[in-house]
């Protein structure tokens, strides 16, 4: 699993004109899925992604979490993330999970974040052609793949 961290002062996704998440303070996460991924990935990047301490606390030195600051959090999946561009120009997107896989493991990874974060945690639409606003904080943003746990 691939996951793309952005800190935010607010983040939206809007979904055939119609916003269906909507935060301001906290995180905007963009998953991608790949077909090795399991649910030890799923759980080591829930965990990793909850404690991550990139807010700022009193000092303005980035010690604090999405807990900590009480922040929000939006998951929107994006398969572009397992994009091979070795190739050409059009990116090959041949590593990314087919909706079969996907759907579950990106439920499951929603599910695992919200048991960790200990609320609800606002999603896009599996597969829609989503339009994703944001404000980044900072800017603040973080890869993380859980096939690199270095």
């Amino acid at each position: 699993m691939k996951v793309v961290i952005q800190r935010v002062s607010h983040a939206s996704v809007t979904v055939d004109e119609k916003i269906i998440a909507d935060i301001q303070k906290g995180l905007l996460i963009l998953v991608g899925i790949e077909d090795l991924d399991t649910q030890e990935d799923i759980d080591w990047l829930a965990g990793k992604i909850i404690k991550m301490r990139i807010f700022g606390d009193e000092n303005d030195v980035m010690n604090c979490s999405v807990q900590d600051i009480d922040g929000d959090i939006i998951v929107v999946s994006q398969f572009t993330l397992h994009a091979s561009t070795k190739k050409g120009n059009r990116p090959s997107y041949i590593k990314a999970a087919k909706p079969d896989f996907a759907i579950p493991m990106y439920e499951n990874f929603v599910r695992s974040l919200e048991k960790d974060f200990g609320k609800k945690i606002q999603t896009g639409i599996f597969g829609a052609d989503m339009k994703v606003s944001l404000l980044n904080d900072g800017p603040v943003t973080i890869l993380v793949d859980s096939k690199n746990k270095d």
